[in-house]
């Protein structure tokens, strides 16, 4: 009876798993014949040269990949390549393409048109970098490492105009930043954000773009090894790259804000994993870090072993967010984080679900302004005269998603409260002795809270995420 039920049980278990063969029945003419074709996704950590993911040529000349061991209903994200992402496919006239996806049945064949690659000299796109975004050196050397990499740089607009020193947040995957020609899986649209935050009112930072080595990317972000994935473990090479050679010739070369009060760090997926890992090691140097749909589940026992080992050493900063549609691999593990930062005393962490967000730059476009905003609320915002200095604060907490609460005594008699957004136009209006406003229904930004009594007019700030 035992047997039986094992056998049982085993059939269940085989009829449980899904695979799907991808045949590609056309590919762009100019492909070089010499090329090898790879098939990159969350499956594999988006490692575009990976050579358990490399395509091969069937009976009929065409290129396919067999993948298996996966479960029905499954849904899988992907992009072909060339080994690097800087030949991935593009669309019919060199455009940027959403991630293909599928779902797992019972097995099937699905016949894929790739259009472009993105080292096409004919089928490219136009450059989209604003142009206070500049390359630094195409060829970056890395001693760390001994490799060369594409560095850029964003300037703030008023660079060239004043002889004033800027904060520095140092980010990974450079390609993906500035310009959708460049970029592989779509754009944050750092420069553009924060131009229109500078025009806001805002000041704005200086922002290094490194970018991803490709089919090192994975060995780079991750600190530790993972065998499921075949790589990781030159994190700390990469961030030694950062602290020791890179840090040191752009605070030569640009007039920066050297100290650690005024340096952040923020990345994506690993690029989280390695922006978390280098903000703990480097307590000393990042005062800010911004894990965006941080991949803990890569180096999940490590990471929270290394943050226990470490500790708190000095106060860092940490906002974490993560698509609502990522699940519990990334959510879960994402609040776990943030138990185990504040039990080691790190207390301003702040991590936010994205509703409708997916692991993708437009969702982590879309929340950069956020990001920055609250990293960096002590500088951004100093930039706003209109407040007479020396204000005790009204209103806490600040930055606030939801409620926003009036200290006591910011409040006496009959009094008017009104809330303006940066345009002048009133949001929010209320005529009583309140202790809190709702301001969930207000769009992320900056706010004016204008407080008039009988006796005196009080004016404070606020910033809504």
């Amino acid at each position: 009876m035992k047997s039986i039920l094992l056998f049982v049980l085993s059939l269940l278990l085989f009829s449980a798993q899904a695979q799907v063969t991808f045949t590609l029945v056309s590919i762009p003419d100019y492909t070089p014949e010499e090329d090898q074709i790879y098939i990159a996704g969350n499956f594999n950590g988006w490692n575009p040269g990976d050579a358990f993911y490399v395509l091969e040529e069937n009976n009929d000349g065409l290129w396919e990949i067999t993948l298996d061991g996966f479960s029905e209903g499954e849904t899988i994200e992907f992009k072909f390549t060339r080994g690097s992402w800087e030949t991935v496919e593009k669309g019919p006239d060199g455009e940027e393409i959403d991630n293909r996806t599928f779902t797992f049945g019972n097995g099937e064949t699905v016949e894929v048109t790739i259009h472009n690659w993105a080292d096409n000299p004919g089928g490219g796109g136009n450059s989209t970098a604003a142009e206070n975004v500049h390359i630094v050196d195409e060829s970056f050397y890395i001693p760390q490492l001994d490799r060369n990499r594409r560095i850029w740089i964003y300037l703030p607009p008023d660079y060239e105009d004043t002889q004033d020193n800027y904060p520095v947040i140092y980010m990974h995957d450079g390609q993906n930043l500035f310009d959708e020609e460049t970029a592989f899986m779509g754009e944050w649209e750092v420069d553009e954000t924060l131009n229109e935050l500078a025009a806001e009112g805002f000041l704005v930072p200086i922002v290094v773009g490194i970018d991803n080595g490709g089919s090192h990317r994975t060995n780079e972000y991750l600190p530790y090894y993972n065998e499921n994935l075949n790589g990781g473990g030159e994190g700390d090479e990469y961030m030694a790259f950062i602290v020791e050679t890179l840090k040191p010739f752009i605070d030569e070369e640009y007039r920066t804000l050297t100290d650690r009060e005024n340096t952040g760090i923020i990345g994506s997926s690993f690029g989280g994993v390695i922006s978390f890992y280098g903000a703990v090691k480097y307590q000393d140097v990042f005062s800010k870090s911004g894990p965006f749909s941080p991949a803990y589940w890569a180096n999940y026992e490590e990471l929270f072993d290394y943050l226990s080992e470490t500790g708190f050493q000095q106060d860092v900063r940490f906002y974490q967010n993560a698509g609502e549609l990522e699940g519990d691999q990334y959510i879960a593990a994402m609040y776990e984080m943030e138990d185990a930062l504040i039990d080691e005393g790190f207390n301003n962490v702040y991590s936010t679900v994205i509703a409708g967000g997916n692991h993708n730059e437009e969702t982590w476009a879309g929340d950069f302004a956020n990001a920055y905003l609250w990293l960096f609320a002590d500088y951004s915002i100093t930039s706003i005269n209109e407040i007479p200095s020396g204000l005790t604060p009204m209103v806490y907490p600040n930055p606030v998603k939801d409620v926003l609460n009036i200290r006591p005594g910011s409040v006496t008699g009959a009094s008017t409260i009104k809330i303006y957004n940066l345009d002048g136009a009133l949001v929010k209006e209320s005529h009583s002795l309140i202790k809190s406003i709702e301001v969930s229904d207000l769009k992320a930004g900056m706010y004016f809270v204008h407080i008039d009594t009988v006796s005196e007019f009080k004016v404070d700030r606020f910033i809504k995420l």
